[in-house]
């Protein structure tokens, strides 16, 4: 990294700069980014899902929050970027300290959100440091960087949606027309997927299509694609609903859009800042407000859980094979993290309805498994020894919907105290798992039954304990989810995550992971809502100190574990079934 960061210091005095910006989000803020966008990467060398560099002429930090504060100084130059803990500095907190009172520090307006710019300059305004739009230096230094995406596009019929395009823009009309808005404008891939029917392959492991949209309250929608994928089957499929457009015509439509005078929504909180610029320079009277695609979306209808439920079936086949071949070849000592890897993306692959995994696998044996969000790489690559714990964090794309699942195995003798540790975690699930609510409750006030157990040993987890999954989209969705930050109130057919988990740093990870369903309670006439568990998967029964389980809690466990056999042992070869009836035994 040392010659990258010095040709963009060489570029920061000619552009007149004493810093830049470089975030991890591209253009469309996303958790994935194609590889021509992978600006932080190209930079730093750190490959998490959420950082920010800061690159002065002779300073230069690397901003990330918990989840990377272990992964960052693994990957990234420590000589050259001060690591800093978001959870404790603010990126515009360690800017004041680092940047001399006059500093201009340049920034892609295109890759940052007003919020997170406005909240850079609350904290660099008071030291006297100005945050300046500029194109951006390390597009001028990437001589060799990646060509953009050209995956195909696939048009989605309502028999796999569960609705029309049609009727999806009709819903955002009558929203549009409630709430005195002209037109708005998206620029977060699944919201644009969702509402067109369509799914492409311009990202890993999500089927986005990348691109821009815009719905007027009356007339055709515009959608922004890139030309090189626009096929004239795609223009027959989105006839009457979508003019497709090329996707390098968006900022000439969005001026356009301006110039019309009236009140243009968009997300203030994924939209790119220079999309505001644009509008309100224009004359576009703007309306910020979160997209009004999220909530719809995260709501799925019938057609799309039972395709859920399907996908989740599906993945528990692939699970239990590699499982009970985890089982019989860990006690070797011969396994590697990678060699854990392929070996699941093997057996799910076996399945001809799997699109793509969902997202990297987590694949962290013993010290590596307290890493949140550790990914394997031949660097990093260990050997997993007999007695240490397992965590492997993974998921697929299948046709009918998206699964994420996380379990931590036993590889032979445990201690006392990592059944303890795994044992309040399993409670924590269960809580969550079982929690009836009323309306109107939000992740946010649930988040406490899955932490409780652990806090009462003074423990707990530096992460969210659920976060929404889309439906043959992202494995990461909002607005809804399990944690303090989300205040949203959870409704039927959002589906989450429930996914407690406890590090001891150094030592090993432990994190169980079910995706779980919001459907009305039977009781409390329709006033209360409740959890439907989907994923089927055994949860390992030599880690639970069962004198730490109450009645109801072995009960739920023992129906859960029931479930999971019943839905497929017929689905194994005698070998694997006979050790899923042996790992769903009832306690």
């Amino acid at each position: 990294m040392p010659p990258r960061v010095a040709a963009l210091r060489t570029d920061l005095g000619k552009a007149g700069l004493d810093g830049f910006l470089v975030p991890r989000a591209d253009v469309h803020q996303g958790e994935y980014v194609p590889d021509c966008d992978a600006r932080l990467a190209f930079i730093s060398g750190f490959t998490g899902s959420a950082g920010l560099a800061v690159i002065g002429s002779d300073t230069a930090a690397l901003c990330v929050d918990s989840r990377y504060t272990l992964q960052a100084p693994a990957q990234t130059d420590t000589a050259i970027f001060e690591i800093v803990d978001t959870t404790t500095t603010q990126p515009g907190d360690w800017i004041a300290q680092n940047f001399a009172k006059g500093a201009v520090i340049g920034f892609d307006p295109w890759l940052h959100t007003p919020g997170m710019i406005e909240a850079l300059e609350k904290t660099s305004a008071k030291a006297g440091i100005t945050l300046k739009p500029v194109t951006n230096l390390v597009d001028a230094i990437w001589l060799d960087r990646p060509a953009p995406p050209d995956g195909p596009i696939e048009v989605l019929g309502a028999n796999r949606t569960g609705r029309s395009t049609a009727d999806k823009l009709a819903d955002l009309r009558e929203t549009l027309a409630k709430e005195n808005a002209d037109a708005v404008v998206f620029t977060l891939p699944e919201s644009i997927c969702w509402l067109f029917n369509i799914r492409g392959q311009d990202v890993p492991h999500n089927p986005f299509v990348l691109g821009f949209a815009i719905v007027r309250r009356e007339g055709i929608p515009k959608l922004f694609v890139s030309a090189d994928k626009l096929r004239a089957e795609h223009r027959q499929a989105l006839s009457g609903h979508a003019e497709l457009c090329d996707k390098a015509n968006f900022e000439v439509e969005l001026a356009a859009l301006a110039g019309e005078g009236g009140t243009v929504w968009f997300d203030p909180a994924t939209a790119p800042l220079q999309v505001k610029t644009l509008l309100s320079e224009g004359g576009a009277t703007l309306m910020e407000a979160r997209d009004p695609v999220l909530l719809p979306k995260a709501k799925k209808n019938t057609v799309e859980l039972e395709g859920m439920r399907e996908a989740q079936r599906r993945d528990a086949i692939a699970m239990a094979k590699f499982l009970a071949w985890f089982d019989r070849v860990a006690p070797t000592g011969t396994l590697t993290e990678i060699d854990i890897v392929k070996q699941l993306e093997a057996f799910r692959r076996q399945d001809p309805n799997l699109v793509e995994i969902s997202f990297e696998t987590i694949s962290g044996s013993g010290p590596n498994g307290a890493i949140v969000h550790y990914r394997v790489s031949n660097k990093t690559n260990r050997t997993l020894q007999p007695g240490e714990l397992m965590l492997v964090d993974s998921g697929g794309q299948y046709l009918s919907g998206t699964t994420d699942i996380t379990r931590t195995m036993a590889t032979g003798s445990v201690t006392p105290e990592q059944q303890d540790h795994f044992t309040r975690v399993l409670k924590g699930m269960i809580a969550i798992s079982r929690a009836r609510f009323p309306r109107g409750t939000t992740g946010a006030q649930l988040d406490i039954l899955a932490r409780q157990y652990l806090w009462q040993v003074g423990l707990t987890y530096n992460h969210g304990t659920g976060h929404g999954v889309g439906a043959y989209l992202s494995v990461h969705e909002g607005p809804a989810g399990i944690a303090p930050r989300y205040t949203v109130a959870l409704e039927e057919g959002m589906v989450l995550s429930n996914e407690p988990g406890f590090y001891r740093e150094g030592e090993y990870g432990i994190r169980l992971e079910n995706l779980i369903a919001i459907r009305q309670s039977e009781v409390g006439d329709g006033k209360y809502l409740e959890f439907e568990t989907l994923t089927l998967t055994p949860i390992d029964r030599r880690l639970i100190a069962i004198e730490l389980l109450d009645k109801d809690e072995r009960e739920w466990l023992n129906a859960y574990h029931a479930s999971v056999y019943e839905t497929i042992a017929t689905a194994l070869n005698e070998d694997d079934r006979q050790w899923l009836k042996a790992a769903t035994a009832p306690l």
